[in-house]
């Protein structure tokens, strides 16, 4: 009788790693569509930029390590960081920030430390940090929500285009035409200049919570997010952390002097808060991993969120919180590593 071999491993995964990245991506579709129905094309154009350039990164890696090319983009994680980079880029950006986000996100944060699986920080939020530092201004291009009371001017799908290809404007259109603070800047500035949140929040672009336009954004990003949960793509700590890291202790200041600071409701669904906490911080590489781990690790980047945009510098904190608290992992799932019966917390046997 002729018994069947079987190599390792003897247990074939649920889930694949190109089946989950799909996923990621199909929950990102309904946010995609609203972005560009409330601020333009130009999510579209970034968008093709990152993936352009983030598929020619990890091609060039692949060959210099000797890997397969065509298996490595198979997996689409380069498509899900090009997909990343471009919720956080505004709709106004040239095609060679994108770019230098991408390949660093890819080139450097991803293969330079090993590749998928072994990279500890998460490489879109590494390659929007490098865009922060050396193109500050072009961060800065937000268009208004296209609404219909909101009298803004648009850019047509071409204008956008050649924008995206020059880095200039058609004639007859300045920056303070076309581009708007975020809500996030707005609502910070306004306090620094010692205004009330009641007058900062009579602004036009504010909306119920957070901003006109962002709001549908967070409502559609949440739907794909708690997707994922259902699916088991991702775990419920890592959002809920962030979660009580950053309204908790919005709900306390705004209870106590509700005059200047902003709501708990301004802060989830202003900025990428909801991006960050289903998407972003739950990289299943960069993030902790045990249970307690990823609970701690999301409070971890709620509270610094926090931080930042309530003393820091920066009107978000998103990438800032997620890339810190990646350097943390590896101290937070040592302490946290379930018991092994039979071994005290920190591996060694019992007597």
């Amino acid at each position: 009788m002729e018994f069947e071999r079987h190599d390792a491993p003897f247990i074939t995964p649920m889930v694949s790693v190109p089946s989950l990245m799909l996923q990621v991506l199909a929950a990102l579709v309904p946010a995609a569509i609203a972005h560009v129905w409330f601020f333009g094309p130009g999510f579209i154009f970034n968008l093709i930029v990152a993936a352009l350039f983030a598929a020619a990164g990890e091609t060039l890696m692949l060959k210099l390590r000797n890997r397969n090319p065509v298996a490595g983009l198979q997996d689409f994680s380069a498509l899900v960081t090009a997909a990343l980079l471009a919720f956080a880029l505004p709709s106004l950006t040239p095609w060679w920030v994108t770019a230098t986000g991408a390949l660093f996100a890819v080139i450097v944060a991803k293969h330079l430390y090993g590749g998928l699986g072994f990279n500890i920080f998460n490489p879109a939020m590494a390659g929007y940090v490098v865009i922060l530092v050396a193109f500050p201004m072009h961060l800065n291009l937000w268009v208004a929500p296209q609404m219909g009371d909101l009298d803004y001017p648009a850019m047509t799908v071409m204008q956008t285009l050649a924008f995206t290809l020059t880095g200039a404007l058609p004639d007859g259109l300045t920056y303070d035409a076309v581009s708007r603070a975020t809500p996030l800047d707005v609502m910070k500035s306004g306090l620094n200049n010692a205004r009330t949140v009641v007058e900062i929040r009579a602004v036009p672009i504010m909306g119920d919570f957070g901003g006109r336009g962002w709001e549908w954004i967070g409502n559609f990003l949440a739907i794909g997010g708690f997707w994922l949960l259902i699916k088991k793509i991702i775990r419920w700590q890592i959002p809920a952390g962030i979660g009580l890291g950053l309204l908790l202790p919005a709900t306390i200041m705004y209870t106590i002097d509700p005059g200047s600071h902003a709501s708990p409701g301004f802060h989830l669904f202003a900025g990428a808060t909801i991006l960050c906490a289903f998407f972003i911080a739950t990289d299943p590489v960069s993030a902790a991993t045990s249970p307690r781990g990823r609970f701690i690790y999301g409070v971890g980047i709620g509270l610094i969120i926090y931080s930042i945009r309530l003393w820091g510098s920066y009107a978000d904190g998103v990438a800032f919180a997620v890339l810190i608290m990646n350097m943390a992992v590896p101290a937070i799932d040592y302490l946290t590593r379930p018991h092994i019966v039979g071994h005290d917390a920190y591996g060694a046997q019992d007597e």
